[in-house]
């Protein structure tokens, strides 16, 4: 007897014309979808997995969740008395605290994981079924810029589905390496969060943010940790003054890092690694595992593509201002359209296309969007750096504050850090901000909505910042800049 309980709920039956089709059920895409039922349309949401994409699933939440886990047994290990972890300069000991005993459930933490990511995909569920989009579990294949054909995972038919308006948002893969193909030893980011026993010895090849967030929290874990990456610097993406930091926070927690090298093959235990330049120069890196995250790339394959008449760019599919593709009626939202591939990009640009969908006038101009890196410390970015904003031929006045001066990151135990603001010269409007530190994270919504208004710093400096908050130290660079003392 066959259970229909799940199928109904998940895969409803398929009507065969619809308003708005939406391929992909990622942050782009259900965001889209959500905006285009608020606004009257009939909209139809097509998604092979669970709404809520790589984000939700494998990726942004659960790395979240694991990093938060790895910082909380690190600390409280540091604090214990076990002989090999007693720091006396862990914040815990100063404070007088100690832990008898810290011990480590793997699978406890993977099923504490497993049901955040839960909460959250049924967060999403309930917001699409309350706004009355159609969920649909299958996978879409794009028959021409009207028509998808749909195959639904329950096993039933296939059906064509003729829709008006199509918006893309089929995300992104990671990139692989041939060298090293995915085994039960070589990992990439996904299967990594889902690991079933932790490693002795973890290699990770690329030291960009997914590698050294996951990195780092594994070594909190109590693995042995190696970071290969071929350029010559950890965070290339990111300025040199922002990683410093970051790197005294790596050696730290015992992580070995190696630059300019190249990950050759893997096998019997051991990562063999080239200088980038002197290839015959060799290593060989002990490791049970490896994981490999050197980036992501436009999923543009395996939906139909060859059936449009879509313009690419640099890898990934052109849209204008408005989203729109080069074929009319064709809308591509999130990781697929291009850098920077986050989950919040993706959720603005959904949220504009549906609108534009419906008939308003709206545009994905952004004037800043920020970029996290969810190490300790954190790392932030958004507008443009010191550098940038000169070679774009302004005058720029840059000011830093540091972190080991805010009252509120004194009594939280780690000041290391800092809030940097990059200003116009001439008239004070703020191009950029960075900062590095613990929970500066918090502050990139401070620091986006100052771009995105116009601010300058006599604006920031003259709010009035609650005290003691880390918050207050983008008042306190900004009244530095202006010369306040």
């Amino acid at each position: 007897m066959t259970d229909t309980s799940r199928t109904s709920s998940q895969t409803p039956s398929i009507p065969d014309r619809v308003q708005v089709l939406v391929l992909g059920a990622g942050p782009g895409g259900y965001s889209c979808a959500l905006r285009l039922a608020e606004l009257g349309l009939d909209v139809m949401l097509v998604e092979p997995g669970r709404a809520g994409g790589t984000c939700l699933h494998a990726g942004c939440i659960p790395s979240k969740a694991l990093i938060h886990a790895a910082d909380v047994f690190r600390s409280n290990v540091r604090s214990s008395s076990h002989p090999e972890a007693n720091d006396p300069q862990s914040t815990l000991v100063k404070m007088g605290i100690a832990c008898k005993e810290v011990t480590l459930d793997w699978h406890q933490t993977q099923s504490w994981k497993a049901e955040v990511v839960d909460s959250l995909a049924q967060g999403v569920d309930g917001l699409l079924t309350t706004a009355g989009v159609k969920s649909i579990r299958g996978r879409g294949q794009m028959l021409d810029g009207k028509r998808v054909l749909i195959v639904p995972d329950n096993g039933a038919d296939p059906v064509e589905v003729q829709a008006q308006q199509v918006v893309l948002a089929v995300g992104s893969r990671e990139v692989s390496l041939p060298s090293l193909p995915a085994s039960d030893s070589v990992l990439y980011a996904a299967d990594a969060l889902a690991i079933a026993d932790l490693p002795e010895h973890l290699a990770v090849v690329g030291g960009g943010y997914i590698g050294l967030e996951l990195g780092q929290a594994f070594a909190r874990f109590g693995v042995k940790v190696s970071i290969i990456e071929a350029q010559d610097r950890l965070l290339p993406a990111y300025p040199k003054s922002l990683v410093a930091p970051l790197l005294k926070a790596l050696a730290q927690d015992d992580i070995q890092t190696h630059t300019a090298s190249l990950a050759q093959s893997f096998g019997d235990g051991y990562l063999r690694i080239v200088d980038q330049d002197k290839q015959e120069q060799e290593q060989l890196i002990r490791a049970d595992k490896v994981l490999v995250a050197v980036g992501r790339q436009a999923n543009l394959e395996g939906w139909g593509r060859e059936h449009l008449a879509l313009d690419l760019a640099d890898g990934f599919i052109a849209v204008d201002r408005r989203g729109e593709t080069s074929m009319s009626g064709v809308f591509a939202v999130g990781d697929v359209t291009g850098e920077p591939m986050l989950a919040h990009r993706a959720i603005a640009q959904g949220r504009v296309v549906a609108e534009v969908i419906a008939g308003r006038r709206r545009e994905f101009a952004p004037v800043a969007i920020p970029a996290v890196c969810f190490t300790a410390p954190e790392i932030l970015s958004v507008g443009l750096t010191a550098d940038e904003a000169k070679a774009a031929g302004r005058g720029v006045l840059v000011k830093r504050f540091p972190l080991a001066a805010n009252g509120r990151s004194l009594t939280l135990g780690n000041p290391t850090g800092f809030v940097e603001v990059i200003a116009d010269s001439s008239d004070h409007v703020l191009l950029g901000v960075q900062a590095v530190g613990e929970h500066v994270a918090e502050l990139v919504h401070s620091f986006t909505l100052a771009l995105e208004m116009g601010a300058q710093l006599e604006d920031v400096a003259d709010t009035v910042h609650a005290h003691p908050t880390i918050g207050e130290s983008f008042a306190e660079v900004s009244q530095a800049a202006l010369g306040f003392k």
